[in-house]
């Protein structure tokens, strides 16, 4: 009964977040009050589900971001990009998403849509073209990038982690395909979106004449800024060998910012997109709540059981299940459940090795699915409908959908030809 109501519970939350009759936050909210009112959580219980990493690291990089943008860097580098670029839009949302995906190679993927984000609008506003097509692109891009490494993408250093692989395993396997896909991704956006980036040449030649230093507003911020975010990569790349949770890189950084920043920090603190980062609490709990009454592991049996041993079968039927999973569902308790079913199987003699290559591929591409199917996908969507250019769910959908089909599609000609 706990787990029929688990899963009614997620569908409500899902149909209303697509139907935009609710605000997804109330209706993240609304699902996490039904799991205790019909007591399949209790207060405790609904806490252990939140992911306080991937929070941490919300309210972290926001109040970073926040600090930083007063410098005025965000402008300087958008003028600089646009005037490399010549003004044209299109030169630069392609620069934009791959530097996006570096990025997300080596930082988590929220952190870098809250750093390239700011930057985007900021040249679209420039340039007087809507934004979403760009940000869109971002999204797909910090996804993908995120799959190419080991710390890329919190399952793939859950994955790393249980079958003892390194950045290097994962460079060259997942980093393989991420490149090939990345260029086939460019192209797939010059169909989609190649008319759209057309900016009027009064505006071009308004920014040609720009001078980007002049858009530095804090020289000494900037400084504390740019010394801040060396710090920062740092932190990203070395947590792992530190022992200090991602979380605690962005959150010592806030703090830091905060008080040799000299701004004002309640306007700081105010201007973090809480709505946010209640959706993700939301979220977290009403998926806690089909982990607490066995529906994802009774899913990933299921993955298991129906392929019946068959190496190929197994390894594409873990690779597209969890990439339609990972679309609509958070891919961290998944991956957790698929972890120790894979082991077994290990156990029993079966080369278990492509099935790590297929959760990681399918569990981060999938996040590209859907805009709640990954924690960049939220965020970017709430930085535009800040800025006044709401994504909804359908739009989204529209575009992200074929996109994850497309680059699931192209991960399971390589493992195929690979295993």
């Amino acid at each position: 009964m706990e787990q029929t109501l688990s899963i009614i519970i997620f569908l409500i939350v899902i149909v209303a977040i697509i139907s935009e009759k609710i605000h997804r936050t109330a209706a993240a909210l609304a699902g996490t009050v039904m799991l205790m009112l019909t007591h399949i959580l209790n207060v405790e219980k609904a806490i252990h589900y939140i992911d306080f990493n991937t929070i941490g690291v919300l309210i972290g990089m926001m109040i970073f971001v926040s600090i930083v943008k007063r410098s005025g860097l965000f402008e300087y580098v958008a003028i600089k990009s646009a005037k490399m670029a010549h003004g044209d839009p299109w030169r630069i949302m392609v620069a934009f998403m791959f530097l996006t995906a570096i990025l997300s190679a080596f930082l988590d993927n929220v952190t870098t849509v809250l750093l390239i984000g700011p930057m985007t609008i900021t040249i679209c506003q420039m340039l007087k073209i809507n934004p979403v097509p760009m940000l869109l692109t971002q999204i797909f891009a910090s996804n993908i990038g995120g799959t190419a490494t080991l710390i890329g993408d919190p399952p793939n250093i859950m994955i790393g982690s249980a079958a003892g692989l390194d950045f290097l395993d994962f460079m060259m396997n997942t980093g393989v395909i991420v490149v090939i896909i990345m260029i086939l991704l460019v192209f797939i956006m010059k169909f989609v979106y190649g008319k759209a980036m057309k900016a009027d040449m009064t505006a071009i030649s308004d920014i040609m004449k720009l001078d980007e230093n002049k858009a530095i507003s804090d020289s000494v911020l900037l400084k504390k800024s740019l010394v801040m975010m060396v710090f920062v990569v740092a932190g990203f790349v070395l947590h792992g060998q530190l022992n200090v949770e991602s979380s605690v890189v962005a959150l010592t950084a806030a703090v830091v910012m905060l008080i040799i920043g000299k701004q004002n920090n309640e306007h700081i603190i105010m201007e973090t997109e809480w709505t946010t980062i209640l959706f993700f609490i939301g979220l977290f709990v009403v998926v806690g709540g089909m982990v607490e009454t066995g529906v994802i592991q009774h899913f990933a049996d299921i993955l298991v059981s129906v392929t019946k041993g068959n190496q190929i079968l197994t390894m594409m039927v873990l690779l597209w299940g969890a990439a339609i999973l990972s679309s609509i569902l958070d891919n961290i308790p998944f991956v957790a459940t698929l972890i120790p079913l894979i082991m077994a199987m290990g156990q029993s003699g079966v080369n278990i090795e492509p099935f790590w290559w297929a959760i990681s591929l399918g569990a981060c591409l999938g996040g590209n699915g859907t805009l709640i199917g990954a924690s960049a996908n939220v965020v970017l969507t709430g930085i535009s409908n800040k800025h006044g250019h709401p994504i909804s769910f359908k739009e989204y959908t529209k575009v992200g959908f074929p996109i994850m089909l497309f680059s699931v599609a192209v991960a399971t000609v390589y493992l195929l030809v690979r295993y």
